[in-house]
Protein backbone atom coordinates (compact mmCIF):
# COMPACT_ATOMS: atom_id res chain seq x y z
CA UNK A 1 0.00 0.00 0.00
CA UNK A 2 2.64 2.44 0.67
CA UNK A 3 5.77 3.57 -1.84
CA UNK A 4 6.52 6.39 0.40
CA UNK A 5 8.79 6.92 3.08
CA UNK A 6 7.10 4.49 5.69
CA UNK A 7 6.07 5.32 9.48
CA UNK A 8 8.10 6.95 11.83
CA UNK A 9 8.67 3.65 13.60
CA UNK A 10 10.03 2.34 10.48
CA UNK A 11 13.09 4.91 10.28
CA UNK A 12 15.70 2.96 9.90
CA UNK A 13 14.26 -0.56 10.44
CA UNK A 14 16.18 -3.11 8.21
CA UNK A 15 19.63 -1.98 9.57
CA UNK A 16 18.09 -2.31 13.40
CA UNK A 17 16.29 -5.99 12.06
CA UNK A 18 19.85 -7.33 10.86
CA UNK A 19 21.49 -5.72 13.98
CA UNK A 20 19.03 -6.63 16.54
CA UNK A 21 16.40 -9.50 14.81
CA UNK A 22 17.60 -13.16 16.45
CA UNK A 23 19.90 -12.35 18.89
CA UNK A 24 18.47 -12.93 22.10
CA UNK A 25 20.07 -14.11 25.74
CA UNK A 26 17.24 -16.52 27.43
CA UNK A 27 15.63 -19.53 26.02
CA UNK A 28 12.20 -18.96 23.38
CA UNK A 29 10.05 -21.57 21.55
CA UNK A 30 7.96 -20.93 19.42
CA UNK A 31 4.94 -22.70 17.14
CA UNK A 32 3.32 -21.24 14.17
CA UNK A 33 0.31 -23.04 12.27
CA UNK A 34 -2.32 -22.28 9.45
CA UNK A 35 -5.17 -23.57 8.14
CA UNK A 36 -7.50 -23.79 4.97
CA UNK A 37 -9.67 -21.71 6.60
CA UNK A 38 -7.51 -18.77 6.96
CA UNK A 39 -7.19 -18.79 10.62
CA UNK A 40 -3.12 -18.72 11.88
CA UNK A 41 -1.84 -19.77 14.92
CA UNK A 42 1.04 -18.91 17.21
CA UNK A 43 2.14 -20.48 20.10
CA UNK A 44 5.14 -19.25 22.34
CA UNK A 45 7.50 -19.43 25.56
CA UNK A 46 10.63 -17.84 26.80
CA UNK A 47 12.07 -18.71 30.26
CA UNK A 48 15.43 -19.47 31.42
CA UNK A 49 14.96 -23.00 31.55
CA UNK A 50 13.10 -24.68 28.46
CA UNK A 51 11.24 -27.93 30.15
CA UNK A 52 11.17 -30.92 27.56
CA UNK A 53 7.92 -31.60 28.55
CA UNK A 54 6.94 -28.50 27.04
CA UNK A 55 8.82 -29.14 23.89
CA UNK A 56 7.19 -32.80 23.58
CA UNK A 57 3.76 -31.03 24.25
CA UNK A 58 4.41 -28.47 21.68
CA UNK A 59 6.06 -30.93 18.58
CA UNK A 60 2.80 -33.50 19.73
CA UNK A 61 0.41 -30.70 18.39
CA UNK A 62 2.40 -29.73 15.63
CA UNK A 63 1.83 -32.91 14.63
CA UNK A 64 -1.62 -33.16 15.04
CA UNK A 65 -2.53 -29.59 13.48
CA UNK A 66 -0.42 -30.61 10.27
CA UNK A 67 -2.36 -34.18 9.57
CA UNK A 68 -5.85 -31.92 10.09
CA UNK A 69 -4.67 -29.64 7.55
CA UNK A 70 -6.87 -31.24 4.69
CA UNK A 71 -10.02 -30.57 6.58
CA UNK A 72 -11.75 -27.07 7.51
CA UNK A 73 -11.11 -27.37 11.44
CA UNK A 74 -8.45 -25.54 13.37
CA UNK A 75 -7.58 -27.18 17.03
CA UNK A 76 -6.32 -25.13 19.29
CA UNK A 77 -4.96 -26.72 22.45
CA UNK A 78 -3.16 -24.77 25.14
CA UNK A 79 0.26 -26.32 25.62
CA UNK A 80 1.77 -26.03 29.32
CA UNK A 81 5.32 -25.15 29.64
CA UNK A 82 7.72 -27.51 32.50
CA UNK A 83 9.38 -25.20 34.91
CA UNK A 84 13.06 -26.65 36.45
CA UNK A 85 14.03 -23.51 38.57
CA UNK A 86 12.95 -20.23 36.43
CA UNK A 87 10.76 -17.96 35.29
CA UNK A 88 8.53 -19.03 32.92
CA UNK A 89 6.03 -17.10 30.32
CA UNK A 90 3.92 -18.22 27.45
CA UNK A 91 1.52 -17.72 25.30
CA UNK A 92 -0.99 -18.41 22.63
CA UNK A 93 -2.48 -16.23 19.51
CA UNK A 94 -4.66 -16.91 16.81
CA UNK A 95 -4.70 -14.38 13.61
CA UNK A 96 -7.60 -14.69 10.89
CA UNK A 97 -7.28 -12.83 7.65
CA UNK A 98 -10.28 -11.93 5.64
CA UNK A 99 -10.24 -9.58 2.47
CA UNK A 100 -8.41 -6.64 3.87
CA UNK A 101 -9.58 -7.00 7.65
CA UNK A 102 -6.81 -9.05 9.90
CA UNK A 103 -8.18 -9.78 13.32
CA UNK A 104 -5.51 -10.88 15.78
CA UNK A 105 -7.70 -12.80 18.47
CA UNK A 106 -5.56 -11.94 21.48
CA UNK A 107 -4.75 -8.42 21.03
CA UNK A 108 -5.38 -6.74 17.88
CA UNK A 109 -8.15 -6.05 15.00
CA UNK A 110 -6.53 -4.07 11.97
CA UNK A 111 -8.57 -2.82 9.20
CA UNK A 112 -7.11 -1.81 5.71
CA UNK A 113 -7.78 0.57 3.30
CA UNK A 114 -10.91 1.72 4.68
CA UNK A 115 -10.37 5.24 3.77
CA UNK A 116 -7.71 5.21 0.44
CA UNK A 117 -4.29 5.14 2.22
CA UNK A 118 -5.30 4.53 5.51
CA UNK A 119 -4.90 1.52 7.90
CA UNK A 120 -6.87 1.87 11.58
CA UNK A 121 -5.02 -0.18 14.74
CA UNK A 122 -7.37 -0.84 17.40
CA UNK A 123 -5.78 -2.86 20.04
CA UNK A 124 -6.07 -3.70 23.66
CA UNK A 125 -4.58 -6.95 26.27
CA UNK A 126 -7.23 -8.81 28.02
CA UNK A 127 -8.16 -8.83 30.84
CA UNK A 128 -6.23 -5.31 31.03
CA UNK A 129 -9.00 -3.23 28.92
CA UNK A 130 -7.52 -0.19 30.20
CA UNK A 131 -4.47 -0.88 27.25
CA UNK A 132 -6.76 -0.41 24.20
CA UNK A 133 -5.77 2.12 22.02
CA UNK A 134 -6.89 3.15 18.26
CA UNK A 135 -4.10 4.26 16.01
CA UNK A 136 -5.06 5.60 12.42
CA UNK A 137 -2.03 5.65 9.87
CA UNK A 138 -2.06 7.82 6.61
CA UNK A 139 0.41 6.89 3.61
CA UNK A 140 1.08 9.36 0.86
CA UNK A 141 3.76 9.05 -1.53
CA UNK A 142 5.92 11.74 0.28
CA UNK A 143 4.49 11.41 3.61
CA UNK A 144 3.19 9.50 6.17
CA UNK A 145 1.18 10.44 9.50
CA UNK A 146 0.28 8.55 12.40
CA UNK A 147 -1.72 8.96 15.59
CA UNK A 148 -2.42 6.89 18.62
CA UNK A 149 -5.22 7.55 21.15
CA UNK A 150 -5.26 5.50 24.55
CA UNK A 151 -8.68 4.92 25.50
CA UNK A 152 -8.52 5.20 29.14
CA UNK A 153 -9.54 7.74 32.09
CA UNK A 154 -6.35 10.01 31.45
CA UNK A 155 -6.05 9.41 27.25
CA UNK A 156 -2.51 10.14 25.85
CA UNK A 157 -2.12 11.09 22.73
CA UNK A 158 0.91 10.13 20.35
CA UNK A 159 1.36 11.76 16.89
CA UNK A 160 4.57 11.29 14.39
CA UNK A 161 5.31 12.17 10.65
CA UNK A 162 7.67 11.66 8.20
CA UNK A 163 8.47 13.14 4.79
CA UNK A 164 10.71 12.13 2.04
CA UNK A 165 11.44 8.87 -0.01
CA UNK A 166 12.04 4.97 0.72
CA UNK A 167 15.67 6.14 1.01
CA UNK A 168 15.94 9.13 2.60
CA UNK A 169 13.40 10.06 5.48
CA UNK A 170 13.22 13.18 8.32
CA UNK A 171 10.36 12.78 10.81
CA UNK A 172 8.95 13.55 14.22
CA UNK A 173 6.80 12.31 16.84
CA UNK A 174 5.46 13.66 20.14
CA UNK A 175 3.52 12.75 22.75
CA UNK A 176 0.79 14.25 24.65
CA UNK A 177 -0.94 13.84 28.39
CA UNK A 178 -3.89 14.89 28.95
CA UNK A 179 -3.95 14.55 32.81
CA UNK A 180 -1.10 17.27 32.97
CA UNK A 181 -1.70 18.74 30.11
CA UNK A 182 2.30 18.62 28.85
CA UNK A 183 4.42 17.05 26.67
CA UNK A 184 5.41 13.26 27.34
CA UNK A 185 8.16 12.74 24.84
CA UNK A 186 9.44 15.39 21.67
CA UNK A 187 12.03 13.60 19.49
CA UNK A 188 11.89 16.29 16.56
CA UNK A 189 15.36 17.41 15.96
CA UNK A 190 16.57 15.57 19.18
CA UNK A 191 17.64 12.27 17.19
CA UNK A 192 19.88 11.49 14.28
CA UNK A 193 20.02 7.89 12.64
CA UNK A 194 21.91 7.27 9.32
CA UNK A 195 22.96 3.27 8.77
CA UNK A 196 23.72 1.36 5.59
CA UNK A 197 23.35 -2.04 4.09
CA UNK A 198 24.96 -3.62 1.76
CA UNK A 199 23.68 -7.00 0.31
CA UNK A 200 26.23 -9.43 -1.23
CA UNK A 201 23.78 -11.72 -2.51
CA UNK A 202 20.71 -11.83 -4.36
CA UNK A 203 19.01 -13.70 -1.28
CA UNK A 204 20.00 -10.99 0.66
CA UNK A 205 21.54 -13.24 3.51
CA UNK A 206 24.80 -11.93 3.15
CA UNK A 207 25.39 -8.39 3.92
CA UNK A 208 27.13 -5.65 6.19
CA UNK A 209 25.41 -3.10 7.77
CA UNK A 210 26.35 -0.08 10.08
CA UNK A 211 24.77 2.60 11.45
CA UNK A 212 25.55 5.67 13.69
CA UNK A 213 22.70 7.30 16.34
CA UNK A 214 23.73 10.76 17.58
CA UNK A 215 21.21 11.50 20.68
CA UNK A 216 21.40 15.69 21.42
CA UNK A 217 19.78 16.00 24.13
CA UNK A 218 21.97 13.30 26.14
CA UNK A 219 25.45 14.01 24.15
CA UNK A 220 25.36 10.32 23.17
CA UNK A 221 26.94 8.79 20.45
CA UNK A 222 26.12 5.05 19.78
CA UNK A 223 28.13 3.03 16.26
CA UNK A 224 27.57 0.08 15.47
CA UNK A 225 28.96 -2.55 12.64
CA UNK A 226 27.41 -5.76 12.19
CA UNK A 227 26.90 -8.48 9.13
CA UNK A 228 25.68 -11.51 8.18
CA UNK A 229 27.05 -14.55 6.01
CA UNK A 230 25.36 -18.08 4.45
CA UNK A 231 27.21 -20.32 5.35
CA UNK A 232 24.84 -22.10 2.81
CA UNK A 233 21.17 -22.14 1.94
CA UNK A 234 20.08 -23.50 5.42
CA UNK A 235 22.83 -21.88 7.75
CA UNK A 236 23.45 -18.46 8.38
CA UNK A 237 25.52 -16.60 11.27
CA UNK A 238 25.72 -12.66 11.93
CA UNK A 239 27.91 -10.92 14.29
CA UNK A 240 27.44 -7.16 15.00
CA UNK A 241 29.92 -4.86 17.92
CA UNK A 242 29.29 -1.55 19.10
CA UNK A 243 31.20 1.31 20.43
CA UNK A 244 30.50 0.28 24.10
CA UNK A 245 32.38 -3.53 23.57
CA UNK A 246 29.34 -5.12 23.25
CA UNK A 247 30.17 -8.15 20.66
CA UNK A 248 27.06 -10.29 19.63
CA UNK A 249 27.02 -13.61 17.63
CA UNK A 250 24.82 -15.76 16.20
CA UNK A 251 24.62 -19.18 14.61
CA UNK A 252 21.04 -19.88 12.77
CA UNK A 253 19.99 -23.15 10.63
CA UNK A 254 16.98 -24.16 8.94
CA UNK A 255 16.42 -28.16 10.30
CA UNK A 256 13.15 -28.55 8.29
CA UNK A 257 11.82 -25.83 5.75
CA UNK A 258 10.81 -22.75 7.87
CA UNK A 259 11.63 -24.34 11.17
CA UNK A 260 14.65 -22.77 12.48
CA UNK A 261 16.91 -23.24 15.43
CA UNK A 262 19.30 -20.51 16.91
CA UNK A 263 21.97 -20.34 18.92
CA UNK A 264 23.23 -16.62 20.40
CA UNK A 265 25.78 -15.27 22.57
CA UNK A 266 26.55 -11.83 24.20
CA UNK A 267 30.35 -10.73 25.10
CA UNK A 268 31.11 -7.99 27.21
CA UNK A 269 34.61 -6.82 25.63
CA UNK A 270 35.01 -4.84 28.46
CA UNK A 271 34.57 -6.93 31.35
CA UNK A 272 36.38 -9.79 29.92
CA UNK A 273 35.79 -11.19 33.73
CA UNK A 274 32.11 -11.60 33.43
CA UNK A 275 30.85 -15.26 31.86
CA UNK A 276 29.65 -14.52 27.92
CA UNK A 277 25.55 -14.88 27.94
CA UNK A 278 24.12 -17.52 25.90
CA UNK A 279 20.44 -17.81 23.72
CA UNK A 280 18.90 -20.53 22.42
CA UNK A 281 15.52 -20.52 20.24
CA UNK A 282 13.29 -22.92 18.38
CA UNK A 283 11.16 -21.71 15.68
CA UNK A 284 8.52 -24.01 14.53
CA UNK A 285 6.40 -23.72 10.89
CA UNK A 286 5.13 -26.83 9.98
Amino acid sequence: MNTGPGLFSDIGKKAKDLLTRDYLTDQKISVSTSSVTGVHIKYGATHCSLGLGYVATVLRHTLQHKSSRGRKVVKAITSSATKKGGLSTGDVGAVYKYNNILVDIATTLTFTELVPSTKTIASFKVPDFNSAKVEVQYFHCHATLASAVALSQTPTIDVSATIGTPKFVIGAEAGYETSSGRLTKYTAGDTLRASYIHHLDQSKKTAAVGEIIRRFSLNDNTFTIGGSYAVDHLTVVKAKLNNQGKLGALLQHEIIPKSLVTLSSELDTKALDKTPKFGLALALKP
